[in-house]
């Protein structure tokens, strides 16, 4: 990977492309340390008490520190995922968006539009729920002191603030896209992620290797390493294992030439759906959660189910059934968002048009019920090795307190964007490098 990215360095316009990237994610952390006007930068550090202990630690990772600071970047760009999620899923019910997304890129340019604007109303609603709801419990410095029409200014100005932010962090995510090297958007949040380690890996040695003895403090060391490794192993396979489902092409007969013939292969990743189970299963845990953090300064006891923080305590093992709902609804969701991205029926449709059959498998009804077999047990995989990634994690923090910020979603994100935007320096070094066959 270093010899890759020292042999981009050597391209002027893939080191352009980096460089570019590289000023605009500096942007992104400057815009994360600007603090809000009339806010308490450390009511959040207060309610949280640490990173990982309240419900609202992964808003707190997945902004890089912003949503605890309150800064100008704390809606980060959760509201842009959200927004295309939804429009996903829109996709499907709605005839109109189905047909722009078979437009081609048209198609997709509308539907980017659509998703900017939902991403900003998005980010208008959860503003004003945050600047209302936490507003009212110490957010905003002097609630309760000042006139209604001071604390309506104050108001507006966090919602302008939070939704300007968030549509900023959309612009930049898209602008390195174009402009840049990798997914905008992935990127910006490999970022956040990653700013947070640092301090994680603080907490640990604070925890089980400072003020141990020499040989504790080894072992304490190695047994990390080898599960941060572990954990980063398996995603790996995880990400780049798929099965691959032969199709065979007929050969037609052109004038005195003959097409066709040719013998290619369907892949289908065993992490089809990616980490998008554990960020559903994660948000339908959290609403209720931060819910009645808005609406209510006590901490009720039902929360404690729900919250991960919680999870895995020998203290209070019956806090442990909110794990058994959390792998119920990350299976539950790796089926669902597979269903709504792979279709079966269509790709089967394709393949007879296209003139291809599977080895031993009739065109049509029944390769469309081969692959949607092979597909299920392919998910079915894909889940279980979502939920291990996820569950260990959790396991040291309730069995061994490790507070740390990064989980298994976070693992997996940091894998996913490395490795992607790897494959892309180097599919660029290819194309700059290729000559052809008229070079000669």
């Amino acid at each position: 990977m270093l010899k890759t990215l020292v042999n981009a360095f050597k391209n002027k316009d893939i080191r352009k492309k980096l460089l570019y990237t590289l000023m605009m994610l500096v942007v992104v952390r400057i815009g994360s340390l600007l603090p809000i006007p009339g806010v308490d930068t450390e009511y959040f550090s207060t309610l949280l008490s640490g990173i990982n202990s309240g419900d609202l630690s992964y808003l707190s990772a997945f902004t890089g520190g912003s949503f605890e600071k309150m800064s100008l970047f704390a809606l980060s760009i959760t509201p842009y995922i959200t927004s295309s999620i939804i429009v996903q899923l829109l996709t499907i019910v709605i005839p109109k968006l189905e047909e722009m997304q078979k437009e081609g890129e048209d198609g997709r340019k509308k539907i980017a539009t659509i998703t900017r604007y939902v991403t900003v109303g998005l980010a208008l609603v959860e503003s004003i729920a945050m600047a209302i709801g936490f507003g009212r419990q110490g957010l905003i410095v002097g609630y309760g002191e000042y006139s209604t029409p001071h604390y309506i200014a104050c108001v507006a100005v966090v919602v302008a603030a939070l939704t300007a932010g968030s549509a900023v962090l959309m612009w930049i995510g898209e602008r390195i896209t174009e402009n840049g090297v990798g997914n905008g958007i992935s990127i910006v949040l490999l970022v956040n992620i990653i700013s947070g380690i640092p301090a994680d890996f603080v907490t640990l040695y604070s925890t089980f290797i400072a003020n141990k003895t020499v040989a504790k403090g080894i072992l304490a060391a190695a047994i990390i390493i080898a599960i941060i490794v572990g954990v980063v192993v398996l995603v790996c396979i995880l990400q780049d294992g798929e099965r691959r489902i032969p199709v065979q092409y007929s050969q037609k007969i052109t004038g005195r030439r003959s097409v066709g013939g040719q013998s290619t292969n369907i892949p289908l990743k065993v992490n089809t759906a990616g980490v998008m189970p554990i960020i559903f299963a994660s948000s339908i845990m959290q609403f209720p959660c931060i819910i009645a953090q808005l609406f209510f300064t006590e901490t009720f006891e039902w929360t404690k189910y729900l919250s991960s923080s919680y999870w895995c305590r020998i203290e209070a093992p019956k806090y442990s059934l909110g794990l058994l709902l959390y792998i119920v609804l990350v299976v539950v969701f790796a089926y669902f968002y597979t269903s709504i991205t792979f279709n079966p029926v269509q790709i089967a449709d394709n393949i007879k048009k296209a003139g291809g059959v599977i080895p031993g498998i009739t065109p049509g009804k029944s390769t469309s019920e081969y692959l949607n077999r092979i597909l299920n047990y392919i998910v079915f995989v894909g889940a279980v090795g979502l939920m291990i990634i996820a569950i260990i994690p959790i396991l040291c923090t309730g069995l061994f307190n490790a507070s740390v910020s990064f989980g298994g979603t976070s693992i997996i994100i940091i894998v996913g964007v490395v490795l992607e935007t790897m494959k892309q320096i180097e599919s660029m070094m290819c194309n700059r490098y290729y000559k052809g066959f008229l070079s000669e």
